[in-house]
């Protein structure tokens, strides 16, 4: 009996330890996974059960019930992350359970590029497949929730490339533009030079957004908010087109006449209305705040388009009307500006 006893411990200890091998060789073997990969997708509440199932009725996991069971006895089926996850061919279920508990997911990436307008930036992330769409419009509650109640959203948001994973909403690309945003105009602000018609930053930010539309040439940048602030202290009209531009909205056919300039019921015409615009134009980028904040010590009060990009600037107005003879209007009669930059 005692014989008898000790043979069918050994006979079990020897089928559990093949038993226990088994589940460690599937554990450490490759998945069936196509050569071209494999994409699961967690969405958000999913469970490590449920993730399971799915990979193994697309046939890639043949034990869904052993990664739930592991996963439930180390803590990590609570602890998935949502997303889209590459599956390669040397995927083990091992590795699959780390992607899935560190949050491995593929990542995706849109740009706001400096210049544009805020209708613009919800194109792009409108775009955006992978994006859940939140927003209806430049107008929509939501996006004056992400700022001060009295603030209007044009400009406050960072253009920038942000990260996002499947699942995310287009309005948490713009919780983080316009975090970004208020933490470089902050930083920006306190390093600003001094003497500066600026009563607060976002009257910085309206002639940054200003610098940002007249020209895409970095050299040029302090200059131009130079003539501008100069024009400021000396009581001028800024006069400059982008901002008659961007008041015109949808009805700006891309070119821009003289009697668009003589409209007074456009808030945005800086040929009629003294002082900045009321609101920004555009996101600007933090070299144009920079510069906004650190104008060119010059003696310039205008500045006209060459045609290359560049810009002749001017001292005095018969300089000026020299250089918009030679430049501009060889060019074309009535043509002020360019459309918006494209994205």
């Amino acid at each position: 009996m005692r014989q008898k006893l000790v043979v069918f411990v050994v006979g079990l200890s020897v089928l559990i330890a093949l038993g226990v091998g088994e589940v460690r060789q599937r554990w450490a073997a490759p998945l069936p996974i196509p050569q071209e990969g494999y994409i699961l997708v967690v969405e958000k509440g999913d469970s490590l059960r449920k993730a399971a199932d799915r990979l193994h009725k697309a046939g890639i996991l043949p034990y869904p019930q052993l990664l739930a069971l592991y996963g439930r006895w180390t803590g990590l089926d609570q602890q998935i992350k949502r997303g889209e996850y590459l599956l390669a061919q040397n995927t083990t279920a091992e590795s699959l359970l780390t992607a899935l508990h560190r949050g491995d997911v593929i990542q995706y990436h849109v740009t706001l590029p400096e210049g544009i307008t805020l209708a613009s930036a919800l194109d792009i992330l409108a775009a955006e497949e992978k994006l859940e769409r939140t927003l209806t419009g430049g107008d929509d509650a939501r996006i004056l929730e992400l700022i001060q109640p009295e603030a209007h959203p044009e400009g406050l948001f960072f253009p920038d490339t942000y990260r996002y994973v499947r699942g995310d909403t287009d309005i948490s690309i713009l919780q983080r533009a316009h975090r970004a945003m208020l933490a470089t105009l902050e930083e920006e602000w306190d390093n600003r030079a001094e003497q500066l018609p600026y009563d607060t930053p976002y009257e910085a930010l309206i002639m940054a957004s200003i610098i940002e539309r007249e020209t895409g040439l970095p050299e040029e940048r302090q200059q131009i908010s130079g003539v501008f602030v100069r024009r400021l202290e000396q009581g001028m009209l800024l006069q400059t087109d982008p901002t008659v531009i961007y008041g015109l909205g949808d009805t700006f056919d891309g070119n821009l006449q003289r009697r668009h300039l003589k409209e007074d019921d456009n808030l945005y015409n800086t040929y009629r209305n003294s002082g900045l615009p009321p609101t920004p134009i555009a996101l600007p980028g933090r070299a144009a705040i920079h510069a906004a904040l650190h104008p060119d010590a010059g003696s310039a009060l205008y500045f006209v388009a060459r045609g290359d990009g560049g810009h002749v600037f001017s001292d005095t107005l018969n300089e000026h009307n020299r250089a918009v003879r030679q430049y501009q209007l060889q060019r074309r009669k009535d043509y002020r500006s360019t459309p918006e930059k494209s994205p």
